[in-house]
């Protein structure tokens, strides 16, 4: 009866936007400068649910590092999601270079950015399948040749987190995105490792925008721009020494507040948000 239950709770789901639009295709080198701009942003996960973003305007410069920070349940991660038109929005729209995303096709909308998630997906087969999964690259382009066979269970589980945060990183080196998103993306890695993804991150994306939701302290310094949420609202939205030189902004009492509470590998302070 459960089974009954579920197929009919599924076949009911409302169908994902199609993959293309063939009337509003996007040009082949969109986005270029990578400017995401949200206008009165409002989204709910269903009809009898309250809003979890309510009215988000601003907009994250194109080639800039932008922090996102907020206590849990503040809405961080739904605003990614809404990026990547994971959930749609009930109202407002997001543009990225002058396109509004909700006229675009999801395969041209996804396609076109790079994500990093706090638990990165790997697929059965080997290390060149997961880096380079629709066969766009040489081997010269990906790795030494070698280790290209090594081999990747289900979910990639003889590879530790860490590991497979980085074949993740490798897949957006080699789209070579405009747009990075990292969601929490060394919240399960150790400091070592965490400080190898933090260097390629600033070296090889140092012209594209990279959209960070913070876990460590020096990970939200470095940000051009950091956006504080609270409770699905803009709380704070400036660059971190702005914020940081006013001892009672949303941002300096997060800060004091997780470092206080929360140490990382070898004693160093973290902040998870």
């Amino acid at each position: 009866m459960i089974s009954v239950e579920r197929i009919l709770q599924y076949s009911n789901l409302t169908s994902e936007a199609p993959l293309i639009i063939e009337d509003s295709r996007p040009p082949s080198n969109w986005p270029d400068f990578g400017t995401i701009c949200f206008t009165n942003l409002q989204i709910r996960y269903a009809e009898h649910l309250p809003s979890v973003l309510k009215k988000i305007t601003c907009t994250f410069p194109g080639r800039k590092k932008v922090g996102v920070v907020g206590r849990t349940g503040s809405g961080k991660s739904t605003l990614i999601q809404a990026i990547f038109r994971v959930v749609e929005a009930r109202e407002g729209s997001i543009v990225i270079d002058d396109a509004d995303i909700s006229k675009i096709g999801l395969h041209d909308r996804r396609s076109r950015l790079s994500i990093i998630p706090q638990d990165p997906t790997m697929f059965e087969g080997t290390i060149r399948g997961n880096l380079d999964p629709l066969e766009q690259h040489s081997d010269n382009q990906i790795w030494e040749p070698d280790k290209l066979e090594s081999a990747v269970v289900e979910n990639g589980e003889n590879w530790s987190v860490g590991q497979r945060q980085l074949f993740c990183l490798g897949r957006a080196l080699l789209k070579k995105s405009s747009i990075l998103v990292l969601d929490e993306a060394t919240a399960s890695v150790d400091s070592a490792t965490d400080g190898a993804i933090q260097k390629i991150i600033s070296q090889e994306f140092q012209y594209r925008t990279v959209v960070t939701i913070a876990h460590r302290i020096h990970t939200v310094i470095d940000s051009d721009l950091v956006l504080v949420l609270s409770d699905g609202r803009i709380a704070e939205y400036d660059s971190p020494a702005k914020l940081l030189e006013r001892e009672n902004s949303f941002f300096s009492k997060l800060i004091k507040e997780y470092s206080m509470r929360s140490h990382g590998f070898n004693g160093v302070p973290k902040l998870q948000l």
